[in-house]
């Protein structure tokens, strides 16, 4: 057989071979791409993806916003985009389980409270069924809510009793109405328009936030509460469709860089982000430590709230009492790793 041949079986042969082609998936954002969540989050998961299934799956951030923020988990559902993440108190009443890590009290730290989260998802919460049409990627929690006012006393249990509170969705609207405050609802982009324009005088945030959206300006006091007067959850999830066409050895690729390991990161992400925010507050904002009254009295109050959001919760199927139990055993085994 002549050289010729045999290079031009081979080439045949390499032609006949199956060729593993890119899959390319879409990524919906609604945030500014210098968010923490978008910068230190969301393009290292791209990035994590890629590397784990060695380039033959890639995400892509879009790069403007598809719809609303509220939207997105239905991108999700309905293949508008691959990839969506986004909170799950945008779309009321939908999600009865995340009222879990919403509760208040709970720690301070991100991160713990993130992978107890995330645990406590896949043991307990997934089989409330919520999740169903879609992959989960990860569930997790921003640092611990606090409290930030314009003026006024803040030493006293009544803190908040007649204050105009803007609040974001969740659990907080009834946690500040609990404490006599007045919610006042609002997105994070419209806050320093309702601070500066008197519509609220406080407001609820984790620390990242209040330096984020540039809001310290508008604001001289805060009330730092031990484990947090409320949490957020969040969601990253896929369409299912698209996570079925992927080849067994990618999906584990990208299980593998997602769930706890993903919950984790996004813990790690707010945690960095919280200390950063507060750091900048340093001779601009007080920040007071809520008293030993002021917590005895908060915890009382809000007690009935828990109760009824557990209860709440345990409507979606699940033995609320018992996965409310884990997160707080799993927030307190990562926190004492720490």
């Amino acid at each position: 057989m002549t050289r010729f041949a045999l290079l031009s079986g081979a080439a045949f042969m390499a032609l006949a071979l199956p060729l593993q082609a890119e899959t390319k998936l879409t990524v919906a954002n609604w945030l500014p791409p210098s968010h923490p969540l978008v910068a230190n989050l969301v393009v290292p998961m791209t990035e994590a993806i890629s590397q784990a299934t060695n380039g033959e799956v890639t995400a892509t951030i879009l790069p403007a916003p598809l719809g609303p923020p509220g939207a997105h988990f239905d991108f999700a559902v309905n293949g508008v985009a691959d990839i969506t993440f986004g909170v799950q108190g945008y779309n009321p009443g939908r999600f009865k389980t995340t009222n879990i890590v919403e509760l208040p009290f709970l720690g301070n730290s991100a991160e713990a409270i993130s992978v107890a989260y995330w645990r406590t998802f896949d043991k307990m919460l997934r089989d409330a069924g919520e999740y169903d049409n879609v992959k989960v990627l990860a569930v997790f929690a921003h640092g611990p809510g606090e409290v930030f006012f314009k003026g006024g006393d803040v030493g006293g249990v009544d803190a908040l009793k007649g204050r105009k509170i803007r609040v974001g969705g969740g659990i907080v609207h009834e946690v500040v109405s609990a404490l006599g405050g007045v919610p006042v609802e609002g997105p994070s982009s419209k806050s320093y328009e309702l601070l500066s324009q008197g519509v609220a005088d406080g407001i609820t945030f984790p620390y990242e936030s209040v330096a984020f959206f540039n809001l310290i300006p508008q604001l001289d006091q805060a009330i730092d509460v031990d484990g947090g007067l409320f949490n957020t959850s969040f969601y990253i999830v896929m369409n299912k469709a698209k996570w079925n066409s992927l080849t067994p050895e990618q999906q584990d690729a990208i299980d593998r860089v997602t769930g706890e390991a993903l919950a984790r990161k996004a813990g790690q992400m707010w945690d960095g982000a919280d200390a950063e925010g507060r750091a900048k507050m340093d001779g601009k904002i007080d920040i007071v430590p809520a008293s030993a009254a002021q917590m005895a009295a908060w915890k009382e109050a809000l007690q009935p709230l828990v109760d009824a959001k557990l209860s709440e919760a345990a409507e979606a199927g699940i033995d609320a009492g018992a996965a409310y139990d884990m997160l707080q055993s799993e927030i307190a085994a990562e926190s004492g790793e720490k």
